[in-house]
């Protein structure tokens, strides 16, 4: 019994949900997005709610289920009040810089690296922070995890991109033995 894909998603304000078939669209103030259900998978608008039903009890039925229902819950969300992943910047002489839809990165590398921002993310560079925002999550994430990516941190001298928050365990180097 799926508990997650059997709760009703709360539609908020200014957001209008559009059915057709396996397809559902979500607009609000943020913007628009679009998820396509698995087959057997079905919703439908009753009382200002979307419900996510099922069609059978099997296996498979049961984990499209809550799946879909939390995908469209990050629609809904994601349209309302967005995403917003924050990542830090830790290193001596390590700077990022906002130049229209990139941002160029100094990472110790013997060259500057320019990031292309993706249509339908926002980001904003503060001296050693960056905050990511977007209204679609895996979109979000997914840009994060690239940025970090650049320079991984690092766990010997605590330098790199790393998230917001992220702790991270020095470890000794080698020992200098004779």
């Amino acid at each position: 019994m799926s508990r997650i894909g059997r709760m009703p998603i709360g539609i908020g304000k200014g957001v209008d949900i559009k059915i057709d078939g396996n397809a559902v669209s979500v607009k609000g103030p943020k913007g628009t997005l679009n998820q396509s259900l698995p087959g057997g998978i079905s919703a439908e608008l009753a009382e200002g709610e979307l419900l996510v039903k099922r069609l059978n009890d099997s296996k498979v039925q049961r984990s499209l289920h809550g799946l879909s229902r939390a995908l469209l819950a990050n629609c809904v969300t994601g349209v309302t009040t967005g995403f917003v992943k924050e990542l830090e910047i830790h290193g001596v002489g390590y700077t990022a810089e906002q130049k229209g839809k990139t941002v160029l990165f100094k990472l110790g590398y013997s060259h500057p690296i320019n990031f292309p921002i993706p249509e339908g993310i926002d980001v904003k560079v503060e001296r050693s922070k960056l905050t990511v925002s977007g209204c679609n999550r895996q979109q979000v994430g997914q840009v994060a995890a690239e940025i970090r990516a650049l320079r991984k941190p690092d766990v010997y001298k605590l330098k790199g991109i790393r998230y917001a928050g992220e702790q991270l365990r020095k470890k000794a180097g080698k020992a200098g033995g004779k």
